[in-house]
């Protein structure tokens, strides 16, 4: 048995079953315990070790992390909830040694995971459905996923909901919280919500949204909702990520120049006009026509589907198995045609190149030769010293100087 000393006397490092009060002590030092020798740290009083009487040759610091990390993936494709959860947080983290772990954890599951047709009870797996929802902020979105969600595990399903939630300006953080606006959901052992702040990236979607929806199939979800802040940008972003676009639609909703914006209506598969229930319903209705003329002006992306305006109230759960066999009829259309393996595998490419664009500024805004040159270049173009153009040029070569 071996002890040491420090702010807590006698922390077992081997040999016992319990372990030291530290952290530190616990997962991050293996040693191997041959010859004796002193150690003394430096520190504030009653640190982590004032002194160890111990004999060894070698200390071995390490990683714990990425020795955990076999273990998260096996829990992971085994539907451990918790294990998701902690590799959602790698994927999202802005540490950049803890997105790495996140990327090698998304390959291994991926790798695991790929050649996977059959269940445990012998049954095909057929591929995740990947659903955006999206709308303007007091639609709805929240209660007619708790709805639908609801319904869909009524069917036997998993179900992941990663609700791409408003940032708060100071902390970053989710404003709203998902969790909590979807309790009933939430407490089905088959259905898991991760909130993630939008931090302002790629138009409100989390960067590393699109990780996070690989680990959820990792984990055996054959459903995976994507809820959007709906504010423009979002659905353009969330359409390069799943399967199908549903927008959803609040009643006397009917601005048609709002509708008409294209990059929202032109890439739903889906209208969904909500709260078609009490002293709305009238409005409901109207605006359902109103919609499906709209949509009658709209090019049509695939010969295949017509976007449907559909109708329903996720407070009386009235429609909401018409709205879910609609949905699930578009995914077996294009499934059958091949459709949507062409869909992922072109939506890869578009995400590897917004990726890098976003990664290349985030690098540029914080490379110290630009830093040195960006206020006196603005200042420039401030005054009119220069061009905007040659501003930008020179910020540029002063990233990345051209190539002779």
């Amino acid at each position: 048995m071996w002890w040491a000393g420090g702010g807590h006397r006698g922390a077992v490092l081997a040999g016992h079953k319990k372990v030291g009060h530290h952290p530190f002590l616990r997962p991050q030092l293996v040693a191997r315990l041959t010859t004796v020798t002193a150690m003394t740290t430096k520190g504030r009083q009653g640190g982590l070790v004032d002194w160890l009487p111990l004999r060894f040759a070698h200390v071995s610091v390490v990683n714990p992390d990425k020795q955990r990390q076999p273990v998260l993936v096996e829990q992971l494709v085994q539907g451990d909830r918790r294990a998701l959860a902690k590799a959602i947080t790698l994927v999202e983290s802005s540490h950049k040694e803890q997105q790495r772990q996140g990327w090698h954890l998304v390959s291994s599951v991926a790798e695991l995971t790929r050649n996977r047709t059959h269940d445990q009870n012998g049954r095909r797996i057929t591929p995740t459905f990947r659903l955006g929802i999206s709308g303007s902020p007091g639609v709805g979105k929240s209660t007619f996923i708790e709805a639908l969600g609801s319904h869909i595990v009524l069917q036997g399903h998993k179900l992941a909901v990663l609700a791409v939630d408003p940032s708060s300006t100071q902390t970053k953080g989710s404003i709203l919280a998902d969790k909590t606006r979807m309790t009933q959901l939430a407490r089905h052992h088959h259905v898991f919500i991760r909130p993630s702040p939008s931090s302002g990236t790629l138009g409100g979607v989390a960067r590393a949204t699109a990780e996070s929806i690989a680990l959820c199939e990792g984990a055996g979800y054959s459903v995976v909702i994507i809820e959007t802040v709906g504010v423009g940008q979002s659905e353009v972003a969330v359409g390069d990520m799943v399967d199908m676009m549903a927008v959803l639609i609040g009643p006397g909703a009917g601005d048609e120049l709002q509708a008409m914006k294209r990059g929202i209506m032109e890439r739903a598969d889906a209208v969904i006009i909500t709260k078609a229930d009490g002293d709305f319903q009238i409005q409901a209705r109207r605006t359902l026509a109103q919609y499906r003329s709209i949509l009658q002006l709209l090019p049509s992306r695939s010969a295949l589907w017509s976007p449907p305006v559909l109708l329903c109230s996720a407070l009386n759960h009235t429609n909401i198995d018409t709205v879910w066999t609609t949905l699930v009829r578009f995914r077996d259309i294009m499934h059958g045609h091949n459709e949507l393996e062409k869909k992922r595998a072109a939506q890869r490419v578009n995400w590897l190149w917004r990726i890098l664009e976003d990664e290349l500024m985030q690098r540029f805004k914080g490379d110290q030769q630009v830093a040195e040159h960006l206020q006196n270049t603005q200042n420039a173009v401030l005054v009119g010293d220069i061009s905007v153009e040659e501003a930008a040029f020179r910020l540029l070569d002063c990233f990345a100087p051209p190539r002779t």
